[in-house]
């Protein structure tokens, strides 16, 4: 079923950029950027496939997917900065989430925002998320934007170098870079793991409030 799932996804983005150009390529990436799962490894290379092909180049493929990078990042920013917090103050604790975590995510993007967004854009699957706590901590928006967009624009180069590089053979990409998304996914459940353990030991009551 999950294969089943991946060639559907494969089938909608080709069609899709295949059919809308660089607009596609800004469409699914905006997407995958806004936090609904789109593969940008299937995005990018076959934009690379496009540029093997003569129909796209480098610069417009990377430059296109970047711009759909801040664009879908937006969408999760905005829900974060405009909604979340009030949400997550009164209805996080039943998901684990505490005053504590929100008032550390806002100090740690105070002193550090920067670095983050532009590192993590670089990763698979954090650079997903990455803006939601960044809207929590309200990130100036122009700085977030120019460090969304510097850190896609390597990320959606280096992709759509290596489909054009691989040419008919771009979708080969998928498999391989679906081993890194695994063992991602392990290390994220390890620490889902130590952050729920951490959060029940922490939710217990103490002395003080028992009595």
């Amino acid at each position: 079923m999950v294969t089943d799932v991946l060639k559907w996804m494969a089938a909608f983005i080709t069609s899709t950029i295949g059919g809308l150009g660089y607009f596609g390529v800004f469409l699914m990436m905006a997407i995958e950027s806004a936090a609904i799962p789109l593969p940008s490894e299937i995005i990018m290379p076959f934009s690379g496939y496009l540029v093997y092909r003569g129909e796209f180049t480098l610069h417009g493929a990377a430059f296109w997917g970047a711009a759909g990078c801040v664009f879908g990042s937006w969408a999760a920013y905005a829900v974060a900065a405009w909604g979340g917090r009030p949400f997550l103050e009164r209805y996080g604790r039943y998901v684990l989430i505490s005053h504590r975590d929100l008032e550390l995510s806002e100090r740690l993007f105070r002193r550090f925002g920067s670095p983050i967004i532009f590192f993590s854009r670089l990763l698979p699957v954090v650079r997903t998320f990455i803006s939601l706590p960044a809207g929590l901590a309200r990130m100036p928006l122009l700085r977030f934007s120019a460090y969304t967009f510097l850190g896609s624009y390597p990320f959606c180069y280096a992709l759509a170098y290596l489909g054009y590089g691989l040419g008919e053979h771009w979708h080969a990409l998928e498999s391989h870079f679906r081993k890194f998304d695994i063992l991602i996914g392990i290390l994220l459940i390890v620490g889902a793991v130590w952050w729920v353990r951490r959060h029940l030991a922490g939710s217990a009551p103490s002395r003080e409030e028992v009595r």
